[in-house]
């Protein structure tokens, strides 16, 4: 039977809102690329991120627009030749791994040589608010390994320190989402590392991040919207400490796991995290994060109503995917 690829839109309620420096958003809109054959289906999921100039339509019409290709037998490798990376590319790689680990009753786990996937700890993310709010909802995860706190405003200080009071022996990163400047990022360093902050991603705006080759510190500085594939990589050594690997930012699995491989021969520390999403497009993303430093995949947490069957989160440890749902 000849291959079929469909594409959908979805919408998934976040309990409560999500909150950013960019600004606060109260539904997860979702992509889903389907892919069948010979009575196998494979599914992938992406989120479209308007920072990257991607809409829903756009991602949607994409992924249509490949259909021609991927319907004549197109395989992940080509897709990466001839498609650029981003949501629309990471839903159609994650469907082929999917309809490939189906039609071939193995998991794609196996069919890439990996040892049976471990549970991962991922962070648990604490929206941007003012500080008493934060520290609040903290306090209300300080049993939680690993804390993610947004930040990115003139004035992050304070946060910074009311998170760490409400929850003195938690494991923290935070976030700035590029909003922090040249003029105050040295003292919101000097903040962080007074409060045992271990990583903060993407201080500073893309393009204006040179500067972080000059400063010295001592918490680690995560690129998240500096890179994107594996040929940015290089260019990052002289700034960031790691790199924050998202599928809906490399153009799915397939890249990902040779950015990895790429990111672990340069030195860089690895994370590996998400968009606000659901089970389906967290479920790749756990194989990525085997054996990395980080994983940030707690976005169906963030859900009001999650795909069934879902992943499994045990706390803040995170399984693999079923077959059910993925791979």
């Amino acid at each position: 039977m000849r291959r079929h690829l469909e594409a959908t839109t979805e919408s998934f309620p976040i309990a409560g809102s999500f909150t950013i420096s960019r600004g606060s958003k109260t539904e997860a809109e979702v992509v889903t690329c389907t892919i069948g054959e010979n009575g196998f289906t494979g599914r992938g999921e992406c989120v479209p991120y308007r920072r990257y100039g991607e809409t829903i339509d756009g991602v949607f019409e994409a992924i249509r627009a490949m259909a021609p290709a991927i319907e004549q037998g197109m395989d992940r490798l080509s897709l990466r030749r001839e498609m650029k990376s981003g949501a629309a590319r990471n839903a159609i790689d994650c469907a082929l791994f999917d309809l490939e680990a189906k039609s071939g009753g193995a998991r794609v786990a196996t069919l890439l040589g990996m040892a049976d996937p471990a549970p991962v700890v991922t962070c648990y993310t604490i929206s941007l608010a003012d500080p008493a709010t934060m520290a609040t909802q903290v306090a209300a995860n300080a049993h939680r390994p690993l804390l993610k706190i947004k930040l990115g405003t003139e004035n992050d200080a304070d946060r910074i320190r009311a998170v760490r009071a409400a929850a003195p022996n938690a494991r923290i990163v935070v976030d700035a989402n590029e909003g922090w400047t040249p003029a105050n990022i040295e003292h919101h360093l000097a903040v962080a590392a007074q409060a045992n902050i271990e990583l903060i991603e993407q201080p500073l705006p893309v393009g204006k991040d040179s500067i972080l080759n000059g400063i010295s510190r001592k918490v680690s500085i995560c690129a998240d919207e500096s890179v994107h594939s594996t040929d940015d990589l290089l260019a990052l050594r002289d700034r960031y400490d790691a790199v924050n690997i998202k599928l809906d930012k490399s153009g799915g699995l397939t890249e990902g796991l040779l950015m990895k491989a790429e990111a672990k021969r340069l030195g860089f520390k690895i994370m590996v995290g998400c968009m606000v999403g659901t089970s389906l497009a967290m479920a790749p993303a756990v194989l990525l994060a085997q054996g990395c430093d980080y994983a940030d995949l707690d976005g169906p947490l963030l859900l009001a109503r999650d795909r069934v069957p879902g992943l499994r989160y045990d706390g803040s440890l995170v399984s693999a995917p079923q077959p059910e749902l993925w791979g």
